[in-house]
């Protein structure tokens, strides 16, 4: 049912719905971090978690904040994560060499999730995949791929 005189308000509703690219990635943030979650659930590991691991592998050993900018992530978020995740056994917390700003490295532990967590995640992939098609999947790598190099992250 369409208003005959919409309100500006009502106008303003309709363009943000319509257009908003903040909402539609939001959506799909939502909506594929839940196929990885639900994958990833009977390891006792989260999307989140299993991006820390994966960075702290790559680039580290890395700070809590490294791991924060380097995953666009909140700190705050960051810090429960690897808390829990030190608390889990897969990440170990040391301070470097001045003292003053704290390390992070898997353990034997983390090593062995992260290995452990492919089968998992080849099956989001593939959910994922079917879910976007192959286009919409190339689609976002690229993106990210060009947004992560313009933030200096790759």
């Amino acid at each position: 049912m369409t208003k005959r005189n919409p309100s500006p308000a009502d106008r303003a509703a309709e363009t943000i719905a319509g257009e908003c690219l903040a909402v539609r990635v939001r959506m799909l943030n939502r909506t594929i971090t839940a196929i990885y979650d639900d994958a990833l659930r009977p390891l006792g590991l989260t999307t989140g978690q299993l991006n820390i691991l994966v960075v702290v592998t790559k680039r580290g050993p890395l700070s809590p904040g490294e791991v924060a900018r380097r995953l666009n992530m909140e700190k705050s978020t960051v810090s429960r994560n690897v808390e829990r995740m030190r608390a889990n056994g897969w990440l170990t917390v040391t301070a470097s060499d001045s003292g003053r700003k704290q390390r992070l490295t898997l353990t034997r532990q983390g090593k062995r999730l992260l290995e452990e967590s492919v089968p998992a995640w080849d099956e989001a992939q593939t959910r994922t995949r079917a879910l976007l098609g192959q286009r919409g999947s190339d689609s976002i790598r690229s993106l990210g791929n060009a947004v992560w190099s313009r933030m200096g992250i790759r």
